[in-house]
């Protein structure tokens, strides 16, 4: 749920990691005081690649095996920022090949930024609107070409101008650093656009910290924006199947763990409670009832399915107009993958949605 990486298993086997280093320390039961109901063997089988898939999506399948992260990596933060660097210099090479955009660095709220617009400038009913793009990569990586890679494509396929955030990472920072961030950008582009003209977004962590920055705002005393997609993660904990099935089907190892965390087992996250509604919104009514309209979508072999699908119920149940979209056959973050038509189809799918309910009035 919080990488840029090709198959989702780069940053996610370090996550696997602090999965092992959690129940060596807490056996299972150890965090509610229930026994752990008995599990089920499930026999080794091969999974075709999905039938739905198009041709261009199995090739790129073949070219995410390929760039995988190495195993002898995890753990080492420098190494890792330094390959998913490389490696996101790369998809932004494949995407300027796509799209026509200009951007420009600078500061808002004190905050650096990069402002992501289309070459033939935005569309006439977007000239009031923004979105804010939080970028992924576990939230220790994934500023600069990461964040590019995200904002361009939504950019050109809406027309609409993007401002993409370089919030602050851990393991130096700690949340609620990228929400205060995200705030700080916000209250300054509140200056300029009205609140029901804002979307945010945002991919794996990026995804999350949207759910969560949108909760802190509304906290600060801020409106909250227009509409939010929390893409391939989303305010919630791991949960269900997803985090067990996304490794073994992708070629990775599983996940050997009788039960889940209560809270998300990395460096960002540690000392937060379960039970923080502004770090984890989507197990509070109160937050869940007050979300805007939000997008979820992940690839159906994402190992945070499992978490969006409980969102979107949630949010159905609490009546808040939600859509959830699972590209099936397609691992964590595949669409900053730009040369397969799945790819193309989400971020139509991602400009139509905010097109739908962000305001277009102007202030």
């Amino acid at each position: 749920m919080s990488e840029m990486q090709p198959s989702g298993r780069g940053g996610w086997n370090a996550i696997l990691g602090l999965l092992a280093l959690f129940f060596t320390a807490a056996p299972a039961g150890a965090q509610t005081g229930a026994p752990a109901p008995p599990g089920v063997q499930v026999p080794s089988f091969a999974l075709p690649p999905s039938s739905q898939l198009s041709p261009e999506a199995r090739a790129v399948l073949v070219r995410m095996r390929a760039a995988t992260a190495p195993a002898a990596i995890a753990g080492d933060v420098a190494k890792q920022r330094a390959f998913y660097q490389k490696y996101n210099d790369d998809r932004l090479a494949e995407m300027r090949r796509h799209f026509a955009t200009r951007e420009r660095r600078t500061t808002l709220g004190g905050v650096a930024v990069d402002v992501v617009e289309p070459v033939a400038g935005s569309a006439p009913g977007n000239a009031a609107r923004v979105l804010i793009n939080v970028h992924g990569g576990a939230f220790m990586w994934g500023a600069g070409s990461g964040a590019l890679v995200e904002a361009i494509p939504i950019a050109a396929t809406m027309r609409v101008k993007v401002v993409t955030v370089d919030y602050r990472l851990a393991p130096e920072h700690r949340y609620p650093a990228a929400s205060e961030d995200l705030a700080a950008v916000y209250r300054a582009l509140l200056e300029q656009y009205r609140p029901e003209n804002i979307g945010i977004y945002g991919c794996s962590a990026g995804g999350i910290i949207t759910a969560q920055a949108t909760a802190w705002v509304a906290k600060q005393g801020l409106p909250r924006p227009g509409a939010i997609g929390t893409l391939c993660g989303t305010g919630a904990p791991f949960s269900g199947d997803s985090p067990y099935l996304a490794d073994p089907i992708t070629g990775g190892a599983p996940l050997n763990a009788p039960a889940l965390p209560p809270v998300l087992p990395l460096a960002y996250m540690e000392g937060v409670p379960a039970t923080d509604p502004l770090a984890y919104p989507i197990v509070s009514d109160a937050q869940v009832k007050a979300m805007p309209p939000t997008l979820l979508l992940a690839g159906g072999r994402d190992f945070a399915v499992s978490a969006l699908t409980l969102a979107h119920r949630r949010l159905a149940a609490a009546g808040v107009e939600s859509e959830l979209h699972l590209f099936d056959g397609l691992p964590h973050a595949f669409f900053v993958w730009p040369d397969m038509p799945e790819s193309i189809e989400t971020y139509r799918l991602i400009a139509t949605f905010f097109d739908r309910h962000l305001g277009r009035a102007g202030r």
